[in-house]
């Protein structure tokens, strides 16, 4: 899992105002002016120069034939890393995260491990105690074995993380803001300088915020990772994740090798289903975030819940960060304590009709999980928690459904 890599350059990425020649296609010279919302809509603007279609081409072929003077074709060589359905999706995607390259991932999972991939044994990472179950399962599983060593801190406090972070030693530090499912905030600039003095990289992961309402580079990072299963894609049909680095580095060509001998790629079909997602990606946030927010207000004092965890509203902890690194709204997720334990809270998840109870999040339906059921015994997660991802409904259905259940769980 560790080996250690050399720098290795693929002839595939190019750079952003390059890549529109891979397969016919031409980008608007207007886009640089754009905002999030037309680059994501327009898809940067592309047409296919071929037949002038304006939703773009998807490329099946696994192989790409050679010259005969041994040179490929706009240097594609295999489907791994040269597939020219990649193009555009990256391309969007690093324009709306204000990066240098971005690669597609199988998953958020595979995008993850491939940056953990890419470290030495013996290299040390810190990480926040709140962060997704199944990557910090893996860091302390897998990752140990690899010869990895791990401390994990408050997301929140800044001086848990001056204290972990060590210079010659720290090698990778890991942030999760908005942090599943309590939803913490973290300073992405304050932790980021605390690591740079260290000489460690940062990589964030924005599924949550997504890059309309965040831009981690913007405060520091190196990396930023998604799983673009969620919001990206927020149909809830295509499996996939990515990263986004600031700029080129040798760490970075060690997570590309990982990226292309490891296999962990999206499939091209996925890849432009992820592509017409992103399309809608703007209206899809705007709307759940604003959802999420009235779900919020509407049961912050509600007799009937502990305690509604929401990094907009005035009374969650980290409201003042997300206010300076979130802009647009706070995102589509929020978590309610219910009055009555677990058995109430089971209860009320059980009587939700709107809101499907299922895993994942981000997607235009709305879903209500209790976590630390999902989680098992060793998670941190408490037992009358119910994580709820906000769709895009009408948001009076969506609290007349909440207060129903409430009412029938009693």
């Amino acid at each position: 899992m560790a080996i250690q890599f050399g720098v290795w350059r693929e002839p595939r990425y190019v750079a952003r105002q390059q890549i529109s020649t891979k397969s016919g296609a031409t980008m608007s010279d207007h886009a640089k002016k754009q905002s999030p919302a037309t680059v994501s809509a327009q898809a940067l603007g592309w047409v296919d120069e071929a037949t002038k279609s304006v939703t773009p081409p998807l490329y099946p072929s696994t192989t790409f034939e050679r010259n005969t003077d041994l040179s490929y074709h706009d240097g594609r060589c295999y489907t791994r890393a040269d597939n020219p359905t990649y193009d555009q999706a990256c391309a969007v995607l690093n324009e709306l995260e204000g990066g240098s390259e971005t690669r597609l991932f199988a998953s958020g999972m595979a995008a993850a491990v491939s940056v953990l991939h890419a470290l030495n044994p013996g290299d040390h990472v810190v990480a926040p105690k709140v962060m997704y179950w199944a990557l910090r399962s893996f860091m302390l599983d897998s990752g140990v074995r690899a010869g990895l060593s791990f401390d994990f801190v408050d997301n929140a406090d800044i001086a848990d993380w001056d204290k972990h972070i060590v210079a010659g030693k720290t090698k990778l530090v890991w942030l999760e803001t908005p942090a599943n499912p309590d939803w913490q905030i973290t300073d992405i600039a304050a932790v980021a300088k605390l690591a740079k003095a260290a000489g460690a990289f940062v990589v964030v992961d924005n599924t949550v915020a997504t890059p309309l309402l965040t831009r981690p580079i913007d405060f520091g990072a190196d990396i930023v990772m998604h799983s673009a299963t969620k919001y990206l894609n927020g149909h809830s049909d295509v499996l996939a994740g990515s990263l986004t680095t600031a700029k080129d580095s040798e760490f970075w060509q060690r997570v590309c090798k990982q990226h292309a001998s490891g296999g962990a790629v999206l499939g091209v079909f996925e890849t432009w289903l992820l592509l017409r997602g992103m399309r809608t990606l703007s209206i899809r946030v705007e709307r759940a975030s604003a959802n999420a927010m009235a779900i919020a207000k509407h049961f912050e004092n509600h007799p009937e819940i502990e305690q509604v965890q929401y990094p907009g509203l005035e009374s969650h902890v980290g409201h003042d960060i997300a206010k300076k690194q979130m802009s647009g709204g706070f995102g589509g997720m929020l978590s309610l304590r219910v009055k009555g334990g677990e058995k109430r809270a089971v209860d009320f998840h059980n009587q939700c009709k709107l809101f499907k109870r299922a895993t994942s999040l981000g997607g235009v339906e709305s879903l209500i999980e209790h976590r630390s059921s999902v989680e098992g015994p060793t998670s941190p997660v408490p037992a009358d928690l119910l994580r709820l991802s906000v769709g895009i409904e009408d948001c009076g259905d969506l609290v007349n459904d909440l207060e129903t259940a409430l009412r029938l769980s009693k």
